[in-house]
């Protein structure tokens, strides 16, 4: 019990400190930046200059203008509004260069060379924190789950247990007990992810993941008592503590696929769209897609709908695992045995 309640502090201490540190370096990178760097066009170039807070290149041509956006030599391009001289227009590359819009006094047009979605960089970082804060709760929960669940059985305390409660009950505790802490330590990490963008002034940036991240708390609750039900099923076919590896390596591997996948593919549409129906990746997958805007109002429900279908499956076949296997000592049980009794 020790050794779990430290795997526990430790575990929500590593991912408390992550998440403090990546949404601080975040408010600092943000207000440790370079002025802009704008190429102006004709009278542009006095108006970015009165602003004092851009670097001007002067373009003689529009054409030039752009070219110099094109090669990122700077970030958008200040040129006359050619329907109202007084007016400028804003060029950038693929997307508004809110840098410069935060700086002019007046709100101009917008023009993108190549219109595109969301910073890859802001994408790639929230698809590392969806998928490292799943990764390490659920295995490290998971493993106590496991382990627990040997320990008795080679002690045999277990058959004490079940002299007086349930073996549906026992697994209930064990499975309920331990998606408590596992809600509670992301919960935790979600609020905090929130206060620590609130105080370091990025709200536009919160508002922006705030969706996704309520999605993925909700998520993460039936995602998790699917894969504890499993782990202690497993963990249940064997009667030695060295053998827990062997057992629960499947479950574990249903927890590395989607960290791995939402990592490689946080940009693509189509491994996102499968992973967000599947039920064990659906926790990473679906808040992904609604942060990217790609899925509709819908499709949370609807995954949510298969999620806790889902749990309730797994967990009434895990119970029978569990129950058919608590008092099998020596000999590995085989599936077909655990299924069966």
């Amino acid at each position: 019990m020790r050794l779990r309640s430290k795997a526990f502090l430790i575990s929500t201490g590593i991912l408390l400190l992550m998440v403090l540190a990546s949404v601080l370096f975040g408010g600092f990178a943000s207000q440790n930046v370079d002025l802009p760097k704008v190429a102006g066009v004709g009278s542009a170039v006095a108006v970015a200059e009165d602003t004092g807070a851009l670097e001007v290149t002067e373009a003689a041509t529009v054409d030039e203008a752009e070219e110099l956006v094109r090669s990122e030599e700077v970030e958008a391009a200040l040129v006359p509004d050619p329907d109202a001289p007084l007016e400028l227009t804003v060029i950038g590359l693929d997307e508004a260069p809110t840098s410069v819009l935060a700086v002019l006094s007046v709100t101009p047009g917008i023009e993108l060379l190549e219109p595109s979605g969301q910073n890859p960089f802001l994408i790639y970082l929230v698809a590392l924190g969806f998928g490292l804060v799943f990764f390490v709760s659920a295995l490290t929960f998971g493993s106590i789950i496991a382990q627990s669940v040997v320990e008795e059985k080679q002690t045999r305390i277990v058959e004490i247990l079940m002299a007086t409660v349930p073996v549906r009950a026992l697994m209930a505790g064990k499975v309920l007990g331990n998606s408590i802490l596992a809600f509670g330590q992301i919960a935790l990490i979600a609020v905090l992810a929130g206060v620590g963008m609130l105080a370091s002034g990025q709200d536009l940036l919160l508002a922006d993941i705030g969706p996704s991240l309520v999605w993925f708390v909700v998520f993460f609750l039936f995602g998790f008592v699917l894969l504890a039900a499993l782990f202690a099923a497993t963990a249940a076919l064997v009667s030695r503590v060295e053998d827990v590896g062997s057992v629960t390596s499947p479950v574990t591997m249903l927890v590395m696929i989607p960290y791995f996948l939402v990592i490689f593919f946080n940009d693509n549409p189509v491994v996102l769209g499968v992973m967000s129906y599947v039920p064990f990746s659906a926790p990473v997958g679906m808040p992904m897609r609604v942060f990217l805007g790609t899925a509709e109002w819908w499709e949370p429900l609807l995954s949510l709908g298969i999620l806790v279908a889902t749990t309730a499956l797994v967990v009434w076949i895990g119970e029978r695992m569990y129950r058919n296997s608590l008092l099998r000592t020596g000999a590995r049980v085989t599936l077909k045995e655990a299924l069966v009794g």
